[in-house]
């Protein structure tokens, strides 16, 4: 695998984690265990993904984190305990896809993956804090719906084709700027109109 593709990889890996680590980890595993994806020598060390221990934990967070994604009030409580764990998780993903006889490309993933993680985990965290405003149940459990098949359907797709998983990366990492950006604009509009100083 090219450099280029392994980056891809780690990239799409670390930033789909920051949605959805445990079905991530759960993905990654079960398609290495099932062999729908062939790791190549350097890619051996996530091959630990596959262990039993490792795809039952993860398949009881992606159990939990299913259901408590689609309640608003557990939601928002959820995204809050896991502003650390998403990043740290993606951040040893990432490590672990990247040439581990490399100490400097070592650290050149760990940093990226992580904020490559945090990226994504602020965008779903303040698009979710939105949604979870509205009222009525049926858009947050939508919104969750979504999030959880794009991450199984592009992490499966950045698997098959590692040079797709460069594209997928780029474009999240556009689409998470976007969606920071429209926060960002969404709060400051909020907080002008309850500013009665001026």
């Amino acid at each position: 695998m090219e450099l280029i593709e392994l980056l891809g990889l780690a990239g799409s890996v670390s930033l789909l984690s920051g949605w959805r680590l445990y079905l991530t980890v759960l993905v990654t595993g079960m398609a290495m265990r099932l062999g729908w994806i062939e790791l190549p020598q350097q890619l051996q060390m996530i091959s630990a993904l596959a262990n039993p221990w490792v795809l039952g934990i993860a398949a009881i967070g992606t159990l939990a984190e299913f259901f408590a994604d689609k309640v608003a009030w557990l939601d928002s409580i959820w995204d809050g305990l896991h502003a650390i764990i998403r990043p740290l998780g993606g951040a040893l993903l990432a490590l672990a896809i990247v040439d581990p006889g490399d100490p400097a490309w070592q650290v050149i993933a760990f940093l990226l993956g992580g904020g490559a993680a945090f990226a994504s985990h602020s965008a779903k965290a303040t698009t979710r804090a939105a949604v979870n405003m509205s009222p009525e149940p049926v858009s947050n459990i939508v919104v969750s719906t979504g999030e959880d098949i794009a991450t199984g359907g592009l992490l499966l797709l950045a698997f098959a084709n590692p040079i797709a998983a460069a594209v997928i990366a780029l474009a999240m990492i556009a689409f998470m700027s976007w969606i920071l950006w429209r926060a960002s604009r969404w709060v400051r509009r909020i907080s002008g109109r309850g500013d009665t100083s001026g």
